[in-house]
């Protein structure tokens, strides 16, 4: 049996949380990232250890130094993908480094992840994907087995204060974000900021990540970002979590909101749309909540030279 040891909360120094993207991957702690297969985590992630590796300011926040990267994948292969990948969002590659596992797999518990960061000074640590690293005789969806190994990684992550962020595939089922990631809901519940990436319902050609879970800061607003040849972040959007996700209903309450601040801006004649639509953005509309008041409303959309602007229809002919 292990000796009692107590530790006097008056003897523990407040730190503040220091963040790699503020408020969506923190310094220190675990990070999720999950969506379905082929919705643009990878390219995503990526992505964001270009950046890093450049010293460049990821979407809303400041700079910070050029920094090295592990990035642990079993999904893909190194030379045909990953290096290609890398290249194409204009990572420094001399910063990007693997831990080899050519002759033994990588585990979430490994104590090689502690070496590998501690030598490498890494400030991120990316494992891709989660169901990949768990260990053979780790079971996902029994809680007693999931808790020993994320508490282990977690206190690597807050020793080293270097950010983890773990890719995962999402199941089929659920009504909420927080238990549509596969196996035991302690995965959620390990990790301090769970991300979800997924096609916007408005667009499929556009992805958004979403905040999903945020313990340590409030939650972050959907960033907008496009696949292609040329990956680009596109800024924030009003999509939520659920409605990436496809299950959020309408509630009465705001769609009547939006009604009426339709109304109100259109009281005296044409409004440009995307005034419309930043004036519901501040007040915490989606822009399918929008919509669907438009309709019911039947308001109006006339194009006038590269503007669209929306118009209240004649009296007596409003949708019903």
């Amino acid at each position: 049996m292990s000796e009692l040891q107590l530790i006097n909360m008056s003897d523990v120094e407040a730190t503040a949380v220091q963040w790699l993207w503020y408020p969506y991957i923190p310094f220190g702690k675990l990070t999720i990232m999950q969506g379905d297969p082929g919705e643009g985590k990878t390219h995503l992630i990526l992505a964001i250890a270009a950046l890093l590796t450049n010293g460049k300011a990821l979407p809303g926040a400041e700079p910070i130094q050029p920094a090295n990267v592990i990035y642990q994948t079993a999904e893909d292969g190194l030379s045909d993908t990953i290096k290609p990948r890398l290249e194409l969002v204009g990572a420094d590659c001399n910063r990007i480094l693997v831990i080899d596992e050519s002759k033994e797999m990588l585990s979430l518990s490994d104590e090689r992840i502690r070496e590998a960061i501690q030598k490498t000074d890494a400030k991120l640590l990316i494992l891709d994907p989660l169901q990949a690293y768990l260990g053979a005789n780790v079971d996902m969806h029994r809680a007693n087995e999931i808790r020993p190994v994320f508490h282990k990684l977690g206190q690597v992550a807050e020793e080293t204060s270097c950010a983890v962020v773990i890719i995962g595939h999402m199941n089929k089922g659920g009504t909420k974000s927080g238990y549509r990631g596969l196996g035991s809901i302690d995965i959620t519940a390990a990790a301090r900021s769970v991300l979800v990436v997924g096609k916007s319902p408005q667009d499929p050609n556009i992805r958004i990540m979403a905040h999903s879970k945020s313990n340590l800061a409030p939650a972050g607003k959907s960033i907008a970002f496009e696949l292609g040849n040329d990956f680009r972040f596109l800024g924030t959007s009003s999509i939520t979590v659920d409605e990436l996700l496809g299950f959020e209903p309408v509630r009465r309450n705001v769609l009547e909101e939006a009604k009426a601040l339709i109304v109100t801006m259109l009281s005296h004649g044409k409004q440009e749309s995307r005034l419309i639509s930043q004036a519901a953005q501040q007040r915490n509309i989606s822009e399918r909540t929008l919509k669907t008041a438009k309709k019911e409303l039947g308001i109006l959309s006339v194009r006038e030279r590269d503007k669209w602007y929306s118009v209240l229809p004649p009296k007596g002919k409003s949708a019903k």
